[in-house]
């Protein structure tokens, strides 16, 4: 996660603070028609694990040139779900599953609150 924070946006490990990870392996399959068999290895698909992030550096430490071969040309503050909506649909559920795990992290007031509510 580290190296990909790195790479993506130029942060190292102390401008974040670790929030919450994905209970294991998320993974989706790439549709036929993006599976390119003229690479090596041959890629079907990704397991992924999530980790949900707070920035603890000002905003100005993002870089995306950070490296020779950028991944993103920009980036911006969106609303939490606005991901599952954006992505191509082949990852769709693995963004939905990954949010859903995390978005109890968001608010633990609010995740006390549904505790309490629960009991009566």
């Amino acid at each position: 996660m580290y190296r990909e924070l790195h790479e993506e946006v130029g942060l190292p490990p102390e401008a974040v603070k670790i929030i919450g990870r994905t209970s294991g392996w998320l993974r989706y399959r790439l549709p036929k028609k993006f599976i390119r068999r003229n690479e090596s290895p041959v890629c079907v698909g990704q397991k992924q694990v999530w980790f949900l992030l707070r920035l603890q550096a000002p905003e100005a430490s993002i870089c995306l040139d950070a490296h020779d071969d950028p991944e993103f040309d920009d980036w911006r503050w969106v609303s939490y779900w606005y991901p599952v909506h954006a992505v191509v649909d082949f990852k769709r559920d693995v963004y939905r599953q990954a949010l859903g795990q995390l978005a109890p992290r968001l608010s633990p007031r609010r995740r006390a609150s549904r505790k309490r509510r629960g009991r009566r």
